[in-house]
């Protein structure tokens, strides 16, 4: 064994109090260490159907151009997203996943010592990227599970940059609506960006959700993140996008790294925009997952957090000791502990077979 002696190498402050994203392991390692074979993991909010056959099919076609860089500009992707938008070239950006524009926008746009605001619990980019950059990141506690508002705006200082919406937010599936939402941006000063990360966007069936694009529409500076990774089945890939004002635009182009996106996640994700079966298929699922699942928990007696999108929590009393005693039986889900929330465990809607074995599974555990 290697022993590694002590290196005396500064780092900054900001750098040396984050706390890791923590990673889970690979499933083929968690049933290797716990003897258990075929096993469903409803932890990471991903299709259980899967990427698109379309996407599937122009992945393959591409792998013999791996010795060519990938297009830095997305051009064609772009020029798809502008078409279906409405919006032009230069008001969007692509990237390593939407979470990756999140560190560019903070790196663009955050002074050490600027604020954030944002709610907690909610992504566990926000606070990461904004420390990381010498930031100060303000949460606001959610209201009833959601977005407050109202006491965000309260927080906005001189000092303040970038308000972080995640809408739907995760972990807990809800959303801001429209009325709320007017009401929160007429308290947002001049030269404060509102980053509305709507990573589960089409997911939502509320007739009362916010259009964020037409705030960009409009000229704000509002930014909207939207991803490949969720409804669209493209995780492993990593693409994502970003719509703002083309001012806010080229400043986070300026300090994007050249060839960011990769060759097969452009034409997975160019292609995954035509397959509109798969995303109605994938919806469906979703809705029909979601009656099924929290029907049966809240006729159970137990109390779950109304969602838009595609997980859900619910309130066990112990999250870690039914996340644990869940995974022995071959089904992970996500312990809320570390979003403060530990009474709660977040479950992802899986196919109509894996549900039926998650409520099976969980019924034995809280017997």
């Amino acid at each position: 064994m290697l022993t590694m002696r002590k290196l005396n190498i500064p780092v900054s402050e900001n750098i040396r109090s984050l706390v890791p994203y923590p990673p889970g392991k690979p499933i083929e390692e968690l049933e290797r260490e716990l003897g258990i074979k075929g096993s469903i993991k409803l932890a990471s909010n991903e299709n259980p159907l899967g990427p698109s056959h379309k996407a599937v099919e122009a992945i393959s076609k591409a792998l013999m151009g791996l010795h060519r860089y990938p297009d830095g500009s997305c051009y064609y992707l772009k020029e798809k997203l502008s078409s279906i938008l409405g919006v032009p070239h230069e008001m969007i950006t692509f990237g390593n996943g939407s979470n990756e524009i999140i560190e560019l926008l903070v790196r663009a746009y955050l002074r050490p010592g600027d604020e954030a605001i944002m709610a907690s619990p909610s992504f566990a980019v926000y606070p990461i990227a904004v420390k990381a950059a010498g930031g100060v990141a303000v949460e606001v506690p959610l209201k009833d599970m959601r977005h407050d508002l109202e006491t965000m705006a309260s927080k906005i200082t001189a000092k303040t940059r970038i308000i972080f919406v995640c809408n739907p937010n995760n972990p807990t599936g809800t959303v801001v609506c429209v009325e709320e939402f007017r009401a929160f941006m007429k308290s947002v000063p001049e030269g404060v960006i509102v980053c509305m990360d709507e990573a589960y966007y089409e997911f939502v069936s509320a007739a009362d959700y916010p259009d964020s694009l037409a705030y960009v529409k409009e000229g704000a500076p509002v930014v909207v993140l939207r991803t490949f990774s969720k409804i669209y089945g493209l995780a492993g890939l990593r693409v994502g996008y970003g719509v703002a004002n083309p001012e806010i635009t080229d400043y986070i182009n300026r300090v994007r790294q050249p060839f960011n996106v990769n060759s097969l996640a452009q034409v997975a994700a160019l292609a995954a925009l035509d397959d509109t079966s798969h995303l109605e298929r994938t919806k469906l699922n979703n809705s029909e997952g979601l009656k099924f699942l929290l029907g049966s928990l809240r006729d159970m007696g137990f109390e779950c957090v109304d969602t838009q999108a595609n997980f859900f929590l619910v309130k066990v009393g112990d999250g870690r000791k039914v996340y644990d005693a869940l995974l022995r039986k071959g089904v992970i889900v996500r312990p809320m502990a570390s979003y403060n929330l530990p009474e709660y465990i977040r479950v992802t809607v899986g196919l109509p077979e894996e549900n039926r074995r998650f409520l099976e599974s969980f019924k034995a555990v809280v017997s």
